[in-house]
């Protein structure tokens, strides 16, 4: 039996073919392995890149399955889950690595396959397959940045880093530094926001979100997770409430919403990116560009703008009607506690939608229309832009725009929802008497962020130059560590369960105007949700922000898989392999101004016992679990995703202040941002 293990190295130097090394091992292919080309000399080959390797991994050869559909999507091809045409394939591929009876037979399969399939489909594909196989499930799967840089790192990088490579021995070479807002320049104001939509971590959780959830696969379990709908519905929408946060934070309005399919897109964007596998240059999109109907015979999409408005106003007429109808044209009702999972389902447009015939593509073909802008007919025969690839669509503007419209659909059933009352938002006995927030170096409530240089390591993904590590260096924002503080009361004789929530959000709008509690509730961003024991009388509840929920450390975003891996199927290789899905911790404090940013810091302690979900969480991934659920468990929290801010407020709510009830409290927080770089130690 061969270790599982082993299929990670099928990652590394994604076009490279099989037989040459994988870290410090080579796999010893059978004859008939080998693709056409190299077949003829397979012996002379297969003994010189042999006699590297420390290690060789043996390859059985055995019956293979048809994959001439997965072969039906060209090598050189870009690869987009939003192109119906490339979801079957994947589906397909996913469903026949799923099907590998052992750990065995998948590797072979996926050794087989490798130099035959399109590699940005191949690592999909066996990246959802090991996350949901149950033998490989507790595999740490290689970040995207890893094996594929070409999606986040400046084209001219690239020359430098071969340079590097082949000039200076390992051990000797210096990170190649990566200029830090390198798409434009300062006479476009949407380039302010360079540092989030750019941001290598933060399109990494909306890739890796997308593997751990994705949208089509032939075996339904795969798709079907607890509360799907809603926590596609909930992620976006957080993704919303921090840029337009940080769109605040640079004096920009909040953004347009894109609820006009017809109209000039005013934001133009150039990613500056190459295409190492596809060999060609990432499409930009001119300013004031217009979506036009779609012929692309090689992408089999004939599809008109108007087929999108329609499948929209008939989830505006679901929505207003309080439900949707199914295939057998039943009517499913959007109640207070399914409605949402229902309709972000239909939105998404994910193999759970009951009805994709009458409601149809809406999410996926907005991606697919606004990634064609530049060459709807393939006259150019121009692939898609940034906005067709999970990989790079948060890089682009119109992401956010296409998003902030599909939350106001979602908006419009959550505002039909009775608001909470006194009642339901009260703890009995529970009260909120104090907030503090101490950051390092900086006056009580004060937080600092500032710019930080990181190095991550592409040897993994740079095909055809000389073995060793090759970092690239980036400037990321970063905050300084702060601990929450928090003051709460139990009146009561017994100890109490608390499920703390913080939820943080600007003070003043646009103009300078304090929020109304109906815009601030949009802007509120989840800090972190944990579980106290409340004993009778006074508790002074300390909470890092290394801790939250929302996050995972920077090490795990950026980590090396291949560097201090303790020894196979030992209890400290079980602790080594995280999962990666979760917003990066170095984001998770807007940038706030230089003369300091008015926030809002929102702490609610609600009844445990209303909001616990009885499972066993030992052995599982729920440290990032507020936009990422708990791997193969129910979402740890009853209550609606975004609670309690999903809702409209009772009646004579205006602003925050008067929606509180004992159990919540607010503390006005600065968030400076000082001018500085400093280097990640």
């Amino acid at each position: 039996m061969i270790h599982k293990k082993n299929l990670l190295l099928l990652y590394d130097r994604p076009r490279e073919p099989i037989f040459m090394g994988k870290g410090k091992a080579i796999f010893d292919v059978p004859d008939n392995y080998l693709t056409d080309r190299y077949r003829p000399i397979g012996p002379e080959i297969q003994n010189r890149f042999g006699d590297q390797a420390e290690e060789r991994i043996p390859v059985r050869s055995i019956a293979l399955p048809d994959l001439r559909i997965p072969m039906s999507l060209g090598r050189q091809e870009q690869f987009s889950l939003f192109i119906p045409r490339h979801r079957k394939i994947a589906a397909r591929l996913i469903d026949i690595f799923m099907g590998m009876r052992n750990i065995d037979d998948l590797q072979s399969c996926a050794v087989f396959a490798r130099d035959r399939i399109n590699p940005y489909l191949f690592n999909y594909a066996l990246s959802v397959a090991l996350l949901h196989r149950r033998d490989t499930k507790n595999l740490d799967i290689p970040s995207i940045v890893e094996v594929f840089p070409d999606k986040y790192i400046d084209s001219k990088v690239f020359e430098q880093v071969r340079e590097e490579a082949t000039v200076v021995p390992e051990g000797m070479r210096m990170p190649i530094v990566i200029p830090k807002d390198f798409t434009a320049s300062d006479l476009d104001e949407e380039h302010r926001l360079w540092y989030f939509r750019e941001d290598i971590g933060v399109n990494l959780h909306h890739w890796h979100w997308h593997l751990v959830y994705p949208f089509d696969a032939s075996n339904r379990a795969i798709v079907d997770k607890d509360r799907r709908g809603e926590l596609f519905y909930y992620m976006h929408s957080q993704l919303i409430a921090r840029y337009n946060f940080e769109r605040l934070c640079n004096r920009l309005q909040r953004v347009k919403r894109l609820n006009n399919l017809r109209e000039p897109i005013a934001e133009g964007y150039f990613p500056k990116l190459d295409s190492l596998v596809a060999s060609r240059t990432w499409p930009g999109r001119v300013d004031n560009a217009v979506i036009k109907d779609l012929n692309r015979e090689l992408d089999q999409i004939k599809q008109d703008v108007a087929d999108v408005e329609r499948w929209i106003d008939r989830i505006y007429e679901a929505v207003h009607q309080g439900f949707v109808v199914d295939e057998s044209g039943n009517r499913i009702f959007l109640d207070e506690e399914k409605g949402i999972d229902v309709l972000g389902n239909i939105i998404e447009s994910s193999i759970l939608s009951p009805n994709r015939q009458l409601y149809g593509d809406m999410h996926n073909a907005g991606h697919v229309f606004l990634s064609y802008t530049h060459d709807p007919d393939h006259r150019h025969l121009e692939s898609f832009g940034v906005m067709g690839d999970v990989a790079t669509a948060m890089r682009d503007p119109v992401f956010y725009r296409w998003h902030a419209y599909i939350d106001d659909i979602f908006q419009e059933h959550k505002i039909k929802l009775a608001p909470y009352s006194k009642q339901q938002l009260t703890f009995e006995g529970i009260s909120v008497t104090g907030i503090a927030v101490k950051s390092e170096g900086a006056p009580d409530n004060v937080m600092h962020t500032f710019w930080q240089q990181s190095d991550v390591d592409l040897s993994r993904g740079m095909d055809f130059v000389p073995r060793g590590n090759v970092y690239a260096r980036f400037t990321h924002l970063q905050h300084a560590p702060f601990i929450f503080t928090i003051q709460i009361d139990n009146d009561s004789d017994a100890q109490r369960m608390g499920f703390v929530r913080i939820f943080m959000a600007p003070k003043n709008d646009e103009r300078g105007q304090p929020m109304l509690f109906r815009d601030q509730r949009l802007f509120m961003v989840e800090m972190d949700k944990f579980l106290v024991a409340l004993r009778p009388g006074s508790n002074r509840i300390r909470r890092r922000s290394t801790e939250s929920t929302v996050t995972i450390p920077f090490e795990r975003t950026f980590r090396n898989l291949d560097v201090g891996r303790p020894e196979a199927g030992t209890p400290q290789e079980e602790a080594f392999n995280f999962c990666g899905c979760g917003w990066p911790a170095h984001m998770l404090v807007p940038k706030g101004l230089p003369e300091g940013f008015p926030t809002e810091l929102f702490v609610m302690v609600s009844d445990y016992e209303e909001d616990r979900v009885v499972q066993d969480l030992v052995g599982t991934c729920n440290d990032a679990a507020s936009y990422c659920g708990v791997r193969d468990r129910l979402y740890p929290d009853k209550k609606a995703m975004g609670y309690p801010f999903d809702r409209l407020a009772r009646t004579g709510v205006d602003r925050l202040a008067t929606f509180l009830t004992p159990n919540m409290a607010v503390q006005a927080v600065n968030v400076i941002h000082i001018d500085k770089t400093v280097q990640r130690t």
